[in-house]
Formats: C-alpha cells, sequence, structure tokens
C-alpha cells in the first residue's frame, strides 16, 4: 500500500496521506502506475459525461481539462521539457540534456503543449466519451515500466535512475495480460505494444536513453495515439 501511495502522490493530485518512504519505495511505486492510470480514467470519463450532458464539445473539453487537473499537467511539462531540448540541441546530445533540466519553458515547449492539448480536445470529440476511455490512461502508464527497462537512465540521481532496476519481468508480463484481457473489449488497444516500443526507439535515437521528462512525454504521445487508434476503429467501423 505504501508504494501505492507513492505511486498517486507521484502522479496525480489527488490528496494522499502522508507516508515515510525510502528511495526503494519511490522506484518500486511504478510498478502501480497503471492501478494510477486506471482511477485518472475513471475520473476523466466521469468528468467527461457530464460535459456530454450540454453537447459533445463540451464533454469533450471537460474531459480534457480533468485529464490535466488531475495530474497536475506533470506529463505536459514533460513534452514541453523535450520539445525546447530537441528544438534548441540542434543535435548536439549534452546541449539537448541541459536544455530539457532547464526549469523555465521556451517557445518549442509552449507549442508543444499547445498541440498536445489541441490534438486531445479534437480525438475526444471524435471519440466520444464512453466508459472505454479508462482504458487509456491506464494502458499508457504501462510504457514507463518498458522503458525503464529497455532504455539506459540519463541523469544519475533522477527518475530514470531510480526507477530502471525496480521493474521486473513478472510485472511486465502481469501488466501484458492485462492489457491483453482489455483488447479483447476494445480492439484498438493492440496498437500499444507499437506505440510503446516506437517510442522507446526514438528516445533511444534522440536522447540516447531516458529521463523522468522523456517518460512523462512518452506517456502524452501514447495516449493521444491510442486515442487516434481509437478514432480510426471507430471510423472503419
Amino acid at each position: 500500500m505504501k508504494r501505492l501511495i507513492v505511486a498517486f502522490g507521484f502522479l496525480t493530485r489527488l490528496p494522499m496521506p502522508r507516508v515515510e518512504v525510502g528511495s526503494e519505495d519511490f522506484a518500486a511505486a511504478i510498478r502501480f502506475y497503471p492501478v494510477v492510470g486506471l482511477v485518472i480514467g475513471l475520473i476523466v470519463v466521469a468528468t467527461g459525461w457530464l460535459g456530454t450532458l450540454v453537447d459533445p464539445w463540451t464533454g469533450a473539453c471537460a474531459a480534457l481539462l480533468a485529464w490535466i487537473a488531475v495530474t497536475g499537467a506533470l506529463h505536459l511539462d514533460g513534452i514541453a521539457d523535450l520539445a525546447d531540448g530537441l528544438g534548441a540541441a540542434h543535435g548536439d546530445r549534452t546541449r539537448l540534456l541541459a536544455v530539457m533540466a532547464d526549469p523555465h519553458i521556451g517557445s518549442f515547449g509552449v507549442v508543444a503543449i499547445a498541440c498536445q492539448m489541441l490534438a486531445k480536445l479534437v480525438l475526444l470529440h471524435a471519440v466520444g466519451v464512453g466508459c472505454w476511455l479508462v482504458l487509456v490512461p491506464f494502458a499508457a502508464r504501462m510504457g514507463p515500466l518498458v522503458w525503464a527497462k529497455l532504455l539506459p537512465p540519463l541523469r544519475p540521481g533522477g527518475l530514470g535512475a531510480a526507477v530502471a532496476g525496480a521493474v521486473r519481468t513478472r510485472d511486465l508480463l502481469g501488466w501484458g495480460l492485462l492489457l491483453a484481457l482489455a483488447a479483447v473489449a476494445v480492439p484498438a488497444l493492440v496498437a500499444l505494444p507499437l506505440l510503446v516500443l516506437g517510442v522507446a526507439a526514438w528516445l533511444r535515437r534522440t536522447l540516447g536513453g531516458v529521463t523522468g521528462d522523456a517518460h512523462g512525454a512518452g506517456i502524452e504521445i501514447v495516449e493521444t495515439g491510442l486515442l487516434l487508434a481509437l478514432a480510426v476503429a471507430g471510423a472503419l467501423a
């Protein structure tokens, strides 16, 4: 329970009891990220459903605002930092990491956040707010477990380094089995492995590894990719 509380406290702005934890507990909390995603999804769906009582666009907007609020824009910050780094680095990996570590946000980061929010809003309207939507944040938070396993951490003492050894093979197998069961109900979820591995390959090529910001950016990219997959599946159906 301690590590589950840590996971909720880190990934959301939901009130959590104060607990004494060590670095090992913080790292092991990554195993519970998908559980946190499921709760985020429930909040997003409930808020979006209330918005649809007005009209579909209001529902999509309400769902998006709830998504941002419950996570405290944590992952949007990651995608902004990564965008600033890529925009300013000009191929210099050392400069890329230095810019990502800067707490200030630049023009590339602002554009990235705006594009991400716009993409999610349009896709939420396209697919509608249904109970299946709870599975998108749930599935996307399986990504960090895979990235922690496949990619080397780039910053000693950072999130990437903390969780590098915390993910066990049985964690991946267990969450993978649950994903397979969920995909029976929502076939578009079969896109998740391609999205997660695609992000891993991109991070390895651009950064050479993973950081906390990269985890956050990856989650945002995967969530948008899953919404797109749902929209395409709905159009084909």
